[in-house]
């Protein structure tokens, strides 16, 4: 039987077993052909509460199972996603419409995090603190116990298990809620890799669903950590009902990101990073390039360039022909991106490239002439869109970039490093990346933005994962009892 056979998931959500959701079920959705691929379930509050009380249950015991253990299911979990990666794969390609080559990219990084995931059981989590009586005082680091995990559909896979697997490995247990409409590229996936590695049954819990599960999860009492990826609207609201329920809310939301390439460039590198960092997963990335900014200099040739690049990129189906951008999500999504553009055409700017769609298929597109009012340039597109802005001095280029709200992905590319370092240090960003573009992750790396992309670095790295699922705890022992005047 193959990890992914539908008998097993038809229907089903993950909880204490695969079995029958209240909320009933949903298609699964081919954006490329509208192919219905599947059936998977539907969790609503009531699916939500029961997975909690197991989770909660589930928690204790596997808290207290040794390090050794849970490191062991987190190396098993690896190599499955290593020799299952075809498998799928084929699911990322046809489910969410990405390429081959960035299905790829998910199952590779579903396996080293968890593989890095498997060195958190064995960290040193805590410290001897100095105290002014005569005992021993020392802060530790303790699971938090059930956390939420709440997931979108474009980077699937990765931006469920980057959260899953680092909170598992700490002895939490998890209740994630996949994207429904990605809901077996980022949850069943997750559900039969853990379920073949050992996972003690009720630890982890999956649980596709709409808005009133997303808020179900929140507001639940025995949740006590979300950990949330999504558009910055939804996430204020996660945010919100989190601290109304005195719970931490992990935050990573959307951006807005500037690449600035500055004069002294290599025009033909900056083109292929501007060309990556505008198109990859048609755009639909928090960290795309959606602001390209050019020194005057070399506006015009870039333009020229860039659009000559779009104009060459192949758009289709990418389980089937062998393409540069594969299908938008949805027509909603469709749309929107669609919108942003022609009102930035109706506002005054020019259309060089693209600009046009068939079906969910959107052309690569380049804008030149906006404004820093070009709806394409001053909101989050999440689409293949590339509007371009030049400017004539650093300070321009530093006001530009530092002109948004969001704040999660920076690129500078020049000749001189240090002239970007020193920018750099005048735009508020979670990530800066000096000579590449905006789009860049590794399980090993802090990950997140400030302003309206998030709460910060809350993904990625041992200091951070550890931060994230734990809650820190005082303890202070001494040999007899502490006599008091009273």
């Amino acid at each position: 039987m193959s990890l992914l056979d539908p008998k097993i998931w038809t229907g089903s959500v993950f909880s204490g077993g695969w079995k029958n959701s209240s909320g009933g079920d949903a298609a699964v959705v081919e954006p490329a052909t509208g192919a219905e691929l599947g059936r998977t379930g539907i969790a609503d509050a009531r699916d939500v509460a029961g997975a909690t009380q197991q989770a909660a249950t589930a928690q204790r015991e596997w808290a207290e199972t040794s390090f050794e253990q849970r490191a062991a299911v987190l190396r098993r979990a690896g190599q499955l996603f290593e020799e299952k990666a075809e498998e799928i794969q084929g699911w990322i390609i046809r489910e969410s419409g990405s390429t081959p080559g960035k299905a790829g990219f998910e199952t590779y990084v579903a396996a080293q995090e968890c593989y890095e995931a498997a060195t958190l059981p064995s960290q040193a989590l805590g410290e001897i603190l100095p105290t002014v009586k005569k005992r021993l005082s020392l802060a530790r680091r303790r699971p938090a116990g059930v956390v939420g995990v709440i997931a979108p559909f474009n980077v699937p896979l990765i931006l469920s298990i980057r959260s899953v697997a680092p909170a598992l490995a700490l002895g939490n247990s998890v209740v994630l809620k996949p994207d429904p409409r990605t809901a077996v590229c980022g949850g069943v996936v997750l559900a039969r890799v853990f379920e073949e590695a050992g996972l003690p049954e009720g630890v982890l819990h999956m649980l596709p669903g709409g808005a009133d599960a997303g808020e179900a999860l929140v507001t639940d009492p025995l949740v006590r950590i979300i950990s949330f990826t999504g558009s910055t609207a939804a996430g204020r609201k996660v945010g919100e009902l989190a601290a109304r329920h005195l719970k931490r809310a992990h935050l990573e939301l959307g951006g807005n990101s500037a690449l600035v390439i500055l004069g002294d460039a290599d025009l033909d590198l900056a083109v292929g990073a501007g060309t990556w960092g505008a198109y990859f997963h048609q755009g639909q990335v928090c960290m795309t390039t959606g602001r390209h900014l050019v020194h005057e200099s070399v506006a015009q040739e870039y333009v020229a360039r860039l659009a000559a690049k779009a104009d060459s990129l192949t758009v289709g189906d990418p389980a089937t022909t062998d393409v540069a951008l594969g299908p938008i999500i949805d027509a909603a999504q469709r749309d929107k991106i669609h919108s942003l553009v022609t009102a930035s055409v109706d506002a005054g700017a020019r259309l060089v490239s693209g600009g046009t769609y068939e079906e969910l298929f959107y052309r690569p597109t380049v804008l030149s002439g906006v404004t820093p009012q070009s709806p394409a340039y001053a909101q989050e597109v999440f689409g293949p869109v590339a509007p371009v802005m030049s400017f004539s001095s650093l300070d321009e280029a530093a006001k530009l970039a530092a002109d948004s709200e969001y704040g999660l992905s920076l690129g500078i590319l020049t000749r001189d490093v240090m002239k970007a370092m020193a920018l750099s240090e005048r735009i508020p960003s979670g990530i800066v990346h000096i000579n590449d573009q905006t789009i860049d992750d590794e399980p090993v790396a802090p990950f997140g933005g400030v302003g309206a992309s998030g709460t910060g670095a809350r993904f990625g790295g041992a200091t951070a994962n550890i931060e994230a699922f734990t809650e820190t705890q005082w303890v202070t022992m001494q040999g007899d009892i502490a006599g008091y005047p009273l």
